[in-house]
Formats: C-alpha cells, sequence, structure tokens
C-alpha cells in the first residue's frame, strides 16, 4: 500500500452497522472499516467476544459502539434502529453478516426447531434489518447494503440443505431490495466468501487443515469497496474466490 493510500480514509466520518462481528469474517471487516474511518455498531450474541474487537479497536484509536444481542429476539432490530437514529440519524453502510450453519442432514431429516433457528438467522433476521434499516439508509448520501452468502445459496449441495436454502432465499431477497432501491442512492451487493478460515467453515468440514482455506483477512477489501460511496454498482453477488484469483485488490490495498 502507498504512503498516500495508507493516510486515505475511504470511510472516514461514515456509520457502519454489521452483525455477527464478534468473530471471523464480521471481525475482520469491523476492523477493517474502523481502520478506514468508520464508526462500527458492532452486533453478536457474545458480549465477552465484542469486548475484546472493541479492546482491540480501541487500543488503535478508533471507537465502536456494541451491541450484544441475539438478532431473532422480537424487537430487538427496531431497538437498534431507534438507536441509530437518535444518535446519527441515519446508517451509511449495512453488512448482514452473521449467521448459523444447522445441522449438515438430509433434508428430510432435519429437526424443525433447527430448520427454524437457521432460517430465522440467516433470512429473517437479514430481512427485519431491511425493513428496519431502509429508512436511515436512504438518509444517508450514498447508502449501502451488504450481505454474506454462500455458493451453496445458487448451487445445490447435498446434505447442505437448511443452510442452503436460507442463503438461497437471502439472495433473493437482496436482489429484490436492490432493484427496489434502484431510484435511490442506495445500492445493495452481496458476496459469497468462499472457503475462509471461521469457525462455521471448521464445523461444517472438521477434517480440513484449517490453513488451507484463505483467513477472513484477506477478503476485507472486497466489502471495503462495496462499502464505499465511490462504489456505484447494485445487485452485484461479489465470488471472492474469483476476485482473488484475477488478483483483484481494490484500492491499491
Amino acid at each position: 500500500m502507498s504512503e498516500q493510500m495508507a493516510k486515505r480514509k475511504i470511510l472516514d466520518g461514515r456509520v457502519a452497522l454489521i452483525t455477527g462481528a464478534s468473530r471471523g469474517i464480521g471481525r475482520s471487516v469491523a476492523k477493517c472499516f474502523a481502520e478506514h474511518g468508520a464508526h462500527v455498531i458492532i452486533t453478536a450474541r457474545t458480549q465477552g467476544a465484542l469486548e475484546d474487537l472493541d479492546d482491540e479497536l480501541r487500543s488503535l484509536g478508533h471507537a465502536a459502539t456494541l451491541v450484544p444481542c441475539d438478532l431473532t429476539e422480537p424487537g430487538i432490530i427496531d431497538k437498534i434502529k431507534g438507536a441509530i437514529f437518535q444518535r446519527f440519524g441515519k446508517l451509511d453502510i449495512l453488512v448482514g453478516n452473521a449467521g448459523v450453519l444447522g445441522t449438515l442432514d438430509p433434508i428430510a431429516q432435519i429437526d424443525p426447531k433447527d430448520w427454524q433457528r437457521v432460517i430465522d438467522v440467516n433470512l429473517t433476521a437479514n430481512w427485519q434489518l431491511i425493513r428496519a434499516m431502509d429508512s436511515l439508509l436512504r438518509a444517508s448520501d450514498a447508502g449501502r447494503a451488504i450481505f454474506v452468502s454462500s455458493s451453496v445459496g445458487h448451487q445445490a449441495r447435498a446434505g447442505w440443505s437448511t443452510y442452503a436454502v436460507s442463503k438461497a432465499a437471502l439472495e433473493m431477497t437482496a436482489n429484490i431490495y436492490a432493484q427496489e432501491t434502484q431510484d435511490s442512492s442506495v445500492l445493495v451487493n452481496m458476496i459469497n466468501p468462499g472457503g475462509t478460515r471461521t469457525s462455521m467453515r471448521a464445523k461444517a468440514i472438521p477434517g480440513e487443515n484449517p490453513y488451507d482455506v484463505k483467513s477472513p483477512d484477506a477478503i476485507t477489501h472486497l466489502f471495503l469497496e462495496l462499502a464505499s460511496p465511490a462504489y456505484q454498482k447494485t445487485g452485484q453477488m461479489i465470488e471472492a474466490e474469483q476476485e482473488l484469483a484475477a488478483g483483484h485488490v481494490g484500492y491499491g490495498l
């Protein structure tokens, strides 16, 4: 990175809400956004992990707002919206990253409670975020919504059942929202991270050497580009593996 680029704050003064920020991709994205000038609002169910991230950000001179919560709790997303409106009056960036894997059983054998939990977290919570944050994103001069999907969201894979269904539905939800915001300053895009070193990946593929796949930090520049006011495309599915293979590093990072 050049010295000039190192000083540049691509997200200077912008407000970003990142779900599932206590670990993995969400944590890396939160750090990246904060380093580039954003005030990050970070949510996760694990308060201790959020506090650890907050400590790290503060040690680097960055500010954050912690919201320990379960996004499926009734009314919690509306409460978050109200707090953001009162403090900032807008939301510049929404990153819908929180997700759960569920059990990787044949679809005819999925427990109904497991099915509902995965759908609630991966799909319904993101729809509720859209519903609640839409007016705040429209209040921004360049609202950006980014949702995290998976290859199984658009390529059927036996055994992935509920997770795959939730991601396929999320992709359709995001694409519809992208179309419905075309005449506004809001852009809506998706990222498929591909194989990434996360706890979810370890649970899904327990025999894999985690160092055979990339770290979350390897793809934060893609989120940064989509979050930037300079980005002008909507309804895109960014395939991280393809972008990395092509040498796309965005902003010279």
